[in-house]
């Protein structure tokens, strides 16, 4: 007996080994039908399944995998398995869906969330200890700027910007340590065979490269614009700007840094052939029209970027993205502005972190600022000019935290709510961890905290509470592009639109579960959002160790007995 289950184990090992963990689970059914497949036989014990195969989980692979192993000459130790597997299998995936198979997640997105605090309270400090006519040449308390700005010799030390991400996205490597490599050309003639000295050149070479610009310049792509892994594209001392066609994707590539461009006007295209890297071209279907497209990418940081009027999203990440910050952006004139998950079924999102940190949501935005799926998504000292319809949504239980922002809502009454739950009723968002804390309620503006978000049990931090819409302004001062214009007006002549008031309260939520804004210049905050952590692996070790004793302790029992058949 222990023969057989060994032998179906290698064919199981063999079939899957190009897979992560959470897929090979995923591929059980589909392995099952084609092993027994390919050694059937004769009937027995047909009916008896069918009857009992609805209480299988209905999952119609599974199920045609049993049959088939019933109408064979195979010990009943076989269907066992099966059965058992079918059992554990759903059970184990939903339970260790945290995502033990994406790259570059953090362990302890909290720790992040502390970090990103720390950094900011330290800026913040130094900024303290300087004299007023040296905070106006140099320090913001914003932690990023902070960090490489103060530097007089920037320019001639440009990949020191690399090791000052904050968040989720620290760690984003670009093309630190490789060559600079300076666009002279801004046309886009053949995105199948670029020209050295184009940006799309640059980008999907195979080494390490920072880029940076010879002049300004207006890139008017032909078609999307496809990366290749551990580049930079640095805007600095030039006015760069990208639109056109496609824009920026970045798909299963990972050490991005996309730092002080525009980007704006992006529109749908593909169904062309288009370069990838220098010895790779493949046809590409039709794009969405987002600004940036971060498809199955890890370890990816925009900052300084504004961006405006793309069909799609400004900034989508889906299909498992992960490891991302999104800082220092300016984001205007737009309906969906950021999703970030594919799909509410689709369970590897629910790795993704991803910090959006002193950004300017501005003028003429609708929604999704952003929209999340699943994930842990932490929003932090941002500021929100206005919206149309809501500020922050999702779906499919995502962690939420939202720390130290501006709220400054429309003159709308029924567009006050910073938050939506997106095709959810009450009793199914209740549970999800979503929280205000030290957040900034203008005009009216509301939080709906959920979840661990409404518990006592955040009170117990004893930090500095956040400073009050002062700060924001500070750290937001120079979101966007460095010497763009910024407009707090919050009005457009958009239809529908209207900006914020000029009443300012601190709201923590309907239920009071933040801590309201202070006089104090720290970024002071409350941790433990009550996440729930990922499965510990031994409970995939216990699972498989079950299978097997229960296999030995019925290998002589008839199958019929078996107390999973008479359910």
């Amino acid at each position: 007996m222990p023969c057989h289950i060994i032998i179906i184990l290698f064919h199981y090992i063999s079939y899957c080994k190009h897979i992560t963990f959470s897929q090979n689970l995923q591929q059980l059914p589909k392995f099952f039908w084609l092993f027994f497949k390919k050694h059937t036989s004769t009937p027995s014990l047909k009916n008896l399944l069918l009857q009992r195969s609805t209480r299988l989980n209905n999952e119609y692979l599974i199920t045609q995998a049993i049959l088939t192993a019933t109408s064979m000459k195979l010990p009943n130790i076989y269907i066992l398995l099966i059965c058992l597997f079918t059992s554990f299998t759903r059970f184990i995936i939903e339970t260790t869906a945290f995502n033990l198979t994406l790259p570059h997640q953090h362990p302890d997105p909290e720790a992040v969330a502390e970090d990103v605090k720390r950094r900011v309270n330290a800026s913040l400090s130094r900024r303290h200890l300087l004299s007023i006519q040296e905070k106006g040449q140099c320090q913001t308390g914003n932690p990023i700027d902070d960090c490489w700005k103060c530097d007089s010799n920037w320019a001639n030390n440009r990949q020191r910007l690399a090791d000052c991400a904050i968040g989720f996205g620290q760690g984003s490597l670009g093309g630190r340590g490789g060559q600079i490599y300076v666009v002279t050309d801004s046309s886009d003639q053949d995105p199948a065979n670029p020209k050295p000295g184009t940006l799309r050149y640059g980008v999907i070479q195979d080494q390490p490269l920072w880029i940076i610009f010879s002049s300004n310049m207006v890139i008017k792509l032909k078609h999307e614009l496809i990366f290749n892994s551990y580049k930079t594209i640095d805007g600095r001392g030039a006015n760069v700007h990208i639109t056109g066609n496609g824009c920026i994707t970045l798909q299963y590539i990972s050490h991005i840094i996309i730092h002080n461009i525009h980007v704006h006007h992006c529109k749908p295209s593909g169904n062309t052939n288009i370069a990838a890297s220098p010895t790779h071209v493949g046809w590409r279907g039709r794009s969405d029209g987002d600004g940036i497209s971060i498809f199955g990418a890890q370890k990816i940081w925009i900052d300084h970027c504004s961006l405006s009027y793309c069909t799609d999203g400004l900034i989508d990440a889906i299909m498992g993205s992960t490891g991302i910050t999104i800082s220092n952006n300016h984001f205007t004139h737009h309906d969906e502005v950021m999703l970030l998950g594919h799909d509410d079924k689709y369970a590897l999102d629910t790795g993704m972190q991803v910090t959006i940190a002193f950004n300017h949501f501005g003028q003429g935005l609708v929604q999704r600022m952003p929209r999340c799926r699943r994930g842990y998504i932490h929003v932090v000292n941002n500021d929100f000019t206005a919206w149309e319809m809501y500020a922050i949504g999702g779906s499919a239980n995502p962690t939420i935290n939202s720390q130290g922002n501006r709220y400054t809502a429309p003159t709308d009454d029924n567009a006050k709510e910073v938050t939506k739950r997106v095709d959810t009723n009450e009793g199914d968002w209740a549970g999800w961890n979503w929280r205000t804390d030290g957040d900034i309620m203008v005009n009216g503006a509301f939080f709906v905290p959920s979840g661990a978000g409404l518990s006592a049990q955040y009170s117990k931090a004893s930090s500095v509470e956040p400073k009050s819409a002062g700060l924001i302004q500070q750290l937001t001062l120079n979101a966007g592009v460095f010497g763009d214009p910024r407009d707090d007006s919050g009005s457009i002549s958009t239809p529908g639109f209207s900006g914020g008031g000029t009443s300012s309260t601190t709201n923590t939520g309907v239920q009071g579960s933040g801590s309201s804004g202070g006089d104090g210049d720290y970024f002071g905050m409350i941790f433990g959002s009550g996440a729930p952590r990922p499965a510990s692996t031994s409970l995939i070790f216990l699972s498989l160790l079950t299978i097997l004793i229960l296999c030995t302790i019925t290998n002589h029992v008839a199958l019929e007995s078996f107390p999973l058949l008479s359910l």
